[in-house]
């Protein structure tokens, strides 16, 4: 009588690129099973499912990237039912000892899946929060363009000719727009420095008028999407619509992935820092999380000391303890995280339910 075979228990890693994924396969007691390269797309990642359910019985995939090259294949496997985890880079020391290529990435992945070490859930990139991270990319650049071009504006101007210096100077940034955006050079003698000054300036500030106004139009979407889904959050003092959309984003639509809100003053980088040793007992200044969200957090807590009693009763009693402004600063952040995060979890669970 033959013994039937029981199939396999086998962990999956992928090592993500732009245009292809590289994915290795182990078994619950760390044998290396094989690698193979997929391509991005549709099929590649069809291929991959078909390749990795071929060898055994799949208990979770690490996936390296999950929110930039490997957004799309996450996707392909949560829709088909497969529990996807984000597994952090390999180590220095590792890349020392064994060197790195794309199989060994791979299989380092799945490695680090099978420990179930520094893994995360990753962001579902499906929802309202991934409308609003494209809407803040596109804004984000249209507002650092059109800062550059105002900026070319302005240091142009330092070198033009007298006439021009003397016709612009002393103008508010809207009027300075217009008086540039009104010149007319003659197009005939573009080699005088003059003509071809003032061209340039119509230039800039026609760019720069142009993306202002798509920045603006793109903000009025933003806040409206913002407040659409996550009421509670927007109404939190201190948060506008694009600091509220930051914070929105390093969560992404699936908030319940973050265990507590310590892990989110975590994501934020607004924990304290255990760094005692001996019979010292103290903490330092968190410098990791998304830098994003924890540049939310401080506008909003400036914000915050500007307008709230509360705040600035706050401040004054922990400066005549003797607290630091930063020091104020950070702990402020930190309440506010609290804060945050159960307004959150509020909006989510209206949002679902």
């Amino acid at each position: 009588m033959t013994r039937k075979r029981t199939p396999a228990t086998i962990y999956c890693g992928v090592d993500t690129h732009a245009d292809t994924h590289h994915a290795a396969i182990i078994t619950d007691t760390g044998i290396l099973i094989g690698s193979r390269q997929f391509d991005t797309t549709i099929t590649g990642y069809s291929e991959l499912i078909d390749w990795v359910l071929g060898h055994g019985v799949l208990v979770t995939v690490g996936v390296e990237g999950t929110a930039s090259y490997g957004a799309g294949l996450t996707r392909h496997l949560r829709s088909r039912g497969i529990a996807v985890v984000e597994v952090p880079r390999p180590n220095r020391k590792l890349r020392r000892n064994v060197g790195k290529s794309d199989p060994i990435d791979a299989e380092a992945a799945a490695r680090a899946a099978l420990a179930r070490n520094q893994l995360s859930e990753p962001k579902h990139g499906d929802g309202p929060v991934e409308a609003i991270r494209a809407l803040r990319v596109a804004r984000s650049s249209a507002v650092k363009a059109a800062t550059a071009s105002m900026n070319a504006v302005r240091s142009m101007i330092v070198t033009a000719p007298e006439s021009l210096r003397t016709h612009l100077r002393g103008r508010t940034t809207t009027a300075l727009l217009d008086a540039c955006m009104a010149f007319e050079p003659d197009l005939g003698a573009i080699a005088d420095p003059a003509n071809a000054t003032m061209l340039a300036l119509r230039s800039l500030a026609t760019r720069c008028r142009e993306l202002r106004r798509e920045a603006n139009e793109l903000k009025k979407y933003l806040a409206a999407l913002v407040k659409q889904t996550a009421p509670r959050t927007s109404e939190i003092l201190g948060l506008g619509p694009d600091t509220a959309a930051a914070l929105l984003v390093t969560v992404g639509d699936n908030p319940d992935r973050l265990r507590s809100e310590s892990s989110f003053a975590h994501l934020c980088g607004v924990a304290p820092i255990p760094a005692s040793s001996g019979k010292t007992t103290r903490h330092r200044l968190h410098r990791g999380g998304d830098r994003r969200a924890n540049q939310a957090l401080h506008t909003a807590v400036v914000v915050r000391l500007k307008y709230s009693d509360e705040a600035r009763a706050y401040a004054n009693r922990r400066t005549a303890e003797g607290k630091s402004m930063p020091e104020i600063l950070r702990c402020q952040k930190r309440y506010l995280a609290r804060e945050v995060f159960s307004a959150l979890r509020a909006d989510y669970a209206a949002l679902t339910a």
